[in-house]
């Protein structure tokens, strides 16, 4: 037991990790799961390239464990957010590829037929790990039943502000409500330090446009799947985005993921949307002045819009093997150790809190308070709303996710390439094409 509770060394940090408190039985449930990967076995996997170099350390160091363990070889690829997607359609579409996809919200929804079923590894860790939040079950168990994937968690979009410069401008608390959240904007920006939000094809930080639109009571569709989209919840929406842009520093219109982390941290912009991955670049960095800002950087949700209760939007991350794969055991045990708490609570620890775990059981993993910083982050898979509300799951929502419908609905809207109204409306016939009946 005493080796099963050691933790990794935070390669990044130095310092020893904090090991996790026993929050499960280790007994029957933990001899339900009965497995054996195929002789000779051999997997490639697929994932994005961190962000936050601790990730990227641990992961490689459990991919390391399980090789070691099984006698696997295992081949691990790193692609950028924007790539994965296409690869992993490529992958479902010619029937070759890698053996295991890490992917992003409810992309594995695009082909389900393409992938194996992995519902005795999610319910054997569900079991075992306090159960899955609903949001996962949302993207990845969309027909209540199977599971086509299994949540490896996600990661949060948080607002990211530079403390000092906010009390620079008169604002002294970050603001709980949209109407505060635009004043404090106009206030940084005629103080001379601008903010700034991601409206180009950012697989994660474009996410703000969601919360956006449901922080006014607008939607994409309604229960039913009905394309909702053009309507006068999506015109106030709109309009509000048009005055909060007017205050963003230039170029947020083609930003991607990376480019808000470089603004924030070269001093462009003064508040931003972003998972704690500027932080830990702040915390970890080997220039001075880099490093001086991480006491400054501050972290807070979104805030509430006139629908009255929080509209969180996160980046959520899914484990896909497909049926191509000639070895489904062998997949299915490397998804299953990895999730395992020897291995997913030194991943959490390494990766400074820029994994929000989607199991219940983790909830109590030291990242969340070793630094108060952090706690933010930790709730971001519990509390989200998955991308396709307030609708079922599936290909349509998948699809019009991955077409980035919303982003530029909303690009387009507070730029003024297109009215309000013509830019809804371009988003419900582009919407109908993936939800027609």
């Amino acid at each position: 037991m005493t080796n099963r509770r050691k933790f990794l060394k935070k390669a990044s940090a130095g310092a020893a990790a904090v090991s996790l408190p026993v929050l499960w039985p280790t007994g029957a449930l933990a001899q339900q799961w009965n497995n054996q990967p195929e002789k000779g076995a051999k997997l490639r996997v697929l994932r994005w390239k961190r962000f936050v170099q601790g990730d990227e350390d641990a992961y490689i160091a459990n991919v390391k464990k399980f090789s070691d363990k099984y006698g696997i070889e295992v081949r691990l690829d790193h692609e950028g957010w924007e790539d994965v997607r296409p690869k992993a359609a490529v992958a479902a579409n010619t029937g070759a590829g890698p053996d295991i996809i890490l992917s992003t919200n409810d992309d594995a929804n695009l082909y389900p037929d393409k992938l194996v079923d992995m519902t005795d590894v999610a319910t054997y860790l569900g079991n075992k790990y306090g159960g899955w939040y609903p949001a996962c079950e949302a993207y990845l168990r969309p027909d209540g039943r199977r599971w086509i994937g299994v949540p490896l968690g996600g990661t949060g979009s948080m607002m990211v502000y530079r403390d000092s410069m906010l009390k620079a401008a008169g604002v002294n608390a970050f603001p709980k409500d949209t109407d505060g959240f635009l004043k404090m904007f106009q206030a940084l920006k005629a103080k001379g330090t601008p903010g700034g939000m991601a409206l180009g094809h950012a697989t994660g930080d474009s996410g703000w446009t969601q919360w956006l639109i449901w922080a006014f009571g607008a939607a994409l569709v309604d229960k039913n799947n009905k394309v909702i989209i053009d309507s006068a919840e999506t015109q106030k929406a709109l309009e509000y985005g048009k005055e909060l842009y007017a205050t963003f520093v230039p170029g947020t219109l083609s930003w991607l993921d990376p480019n808000n982390n470089k603004a924030f941290l070269d001093g462009q912009v003064s508040v931003t949307n972003n998972g704690i991955s500027i932080y830990y670049a702040a915390k970890n960095a080997t220039d001075a002045k880099v490093k001086e800002l991480a006491s400054d950087i501050q972290h807070a949700n979104f805030p509430v819009g006139p629908v009255g209760v929080p509209t969180e939007y996160h980046l959520f991350f899914n484990q896909m093997v497909f049926k191509h794969t000639k070895f489904p055991k062998a997949a299915k045990e490397f998804v299953r150790f990895m999730m395992e708490e020897e291995q997913y609570g030194p991943w959490m620890q390494a990766a400074g809190g820029y994994i929000s775990q989607p199991l219940r059981a983790y909830e109590k993993n030291p990242v969340w308070t070793a630094d108060p910083k952090n706690t933010p982050y930790r709730d971001a898979v519990k509390n989200m709303r998955p991308a396709g509300y307030m609708g079922r799951l599936g290909y349509a929502s998948a699809g019009a996710l991955a077409d980035f419908i919303v982003q530029d609905m909303v690009a387009e809207a507070v730029s003024g390439s297109k009215s309000p109204k013509e830019a809804a409306q371009r988003a419900a016939q582009r919407a109908e094409r993936y939800y027609k009946v």
